[in-house]
């Protein structure tokens, strides 16, 4: 339920601990000990929490479901941001949809040939929560090839004039009624995101879990949904251990998309400041080979996102209960 539980399993002697509980799905609930929660708050759109987790460090919480821990992070925004970029001849202009934490910034930030950065993101709240707390993205949000707009990312895309490179989604569950929902569907993909690309330009999406058993519930529509739209699609999936299960992304383009693990090595070496925590060559080709069970599944699923058919609620919860503090 997003919330804080204790035990004392141990008796009198022994430390309590605290726990931060998160509800996936009904019958499925993941929790871990906390040190501390260190801020919360609420913006218009939903409730921000910053935890300081015994296993996986500082783990920022929105609307009661985890979106990114300190220990692990550079998996997820490795994998949503270089894949594509190396792909691309020359990335120069990046529009994220979503990303108001920050890392996926930080990720694109770190290839030379990027000039310039839009990061759309609708909550202002979020955004500055995070400018202040999470360290590691401080020098993103100043860097000045970065312009931070605060909007829809579908109202900013259809109003604006400008194409690029690449486009990137980092955004929440495409769930009913929310205000990301209609950024998943054939529609938005063909008639906002595919115009606002330029020649052999390339988007990719988060798609949530995509394990053996999660797989359809978001996963699998949302890469059916890009293939009736892109003529060559990629899903890749890779395990993350704060998300208590294997993760996926869909990267789509008009363009082939063929390097092998010695090109992209090779492109990792030219162009990306620093080194890669997670990803490497060999690494992306191994996350691009699907389970036998999920490969099956997306081969014979036909669902698509359209307009006013949405279905996915994934995970519950809220962090209103959460109050700052150290817990023992």
């Amino acid at each position: 339920m997003g919330d804080i539980s204790s035990s004392n399993n141990g008796g009198e002697s022994r430390r309590r601990s605290c726990w931060y509980e998160e509800e996936i799905e009904e019958n499925l609930r993941w929790c871990f000990a906390l040190n501390s929660i260190l801020h919360t708050g609420a913006s218009q759109y939903q409730d921000i929490a910053l935890l300081d987790t015994k296993p996986f460090g500082k783990a920022l919480v929105i609307d009661g479901k985890l979106q990114s821990a300190e220990i692990d992070e550079f998996i997820y925004h490795e994998l949503l941001v270089h894949p594509a970029l190396l792909h691309h001849q020359n990335p120069k202009t990046i529009f994220i949809m979503g990303g108001g934490e920050g890392s996926t910034a930080r990720e694109i930030l770190r290839h030379g040939s990027v000039e310039r950065v839009i990061m759309c993101d609708i909550d202002e709240e979020v955004v500055d929560f995070c400018k202040s707390h999470l360290v590691a993205n401080k020098d993103a949000f100043f860097d000045s090839r970065l312009q931070l707009v605060i909007n829809d990312a579908r109202a900013e895309l259809q109003k604006s004039e400008d194409k690029f490179d690449v486009i990137i989604g980092d955004l929440a569950d495409p769930i009913e009624g929310g205000p990301c929902y209609q950024l998943y569907t054939k529609s938005f993909y063909e008639s906002t995101v595919k115009p606002r690309l330029n020649e052999n330009g390339i988007f990719v999406t988060q798609a949530r879990p995509a394990g053996v058993f999660s797989h359809t519930e978001v996963f699998s529509c949302i890469f059916n949904t890009l293939k009736q739209v892109f003529r060559y699609v990629v899903p890749y999936s890779a395990h993350i251990p704060s998300y208590a299960d294997t993760w996926g992304w869909v990267l789509a383009s008009d363009s082939p998309l063929p390097l092998d693990a010695d090109e992209l090595d090779l492109r990792i070496r030219q162009r990306i400041n620093g080194e890669n925590r997670y990803l490497d060559g060999k690494t992306f080709a191994s996350a691009s080979i699907l389970s036998k069970a999920v490969r099956k599944s997306l081969a014979k699923e036909t669902q698509v996102y359209t307009e006013g058919a949405a279905k996915f609620i994934y995970g519950h919860g809220t962090c209103s209960k959460l109050q700052p503090g150290a817990v023992q």
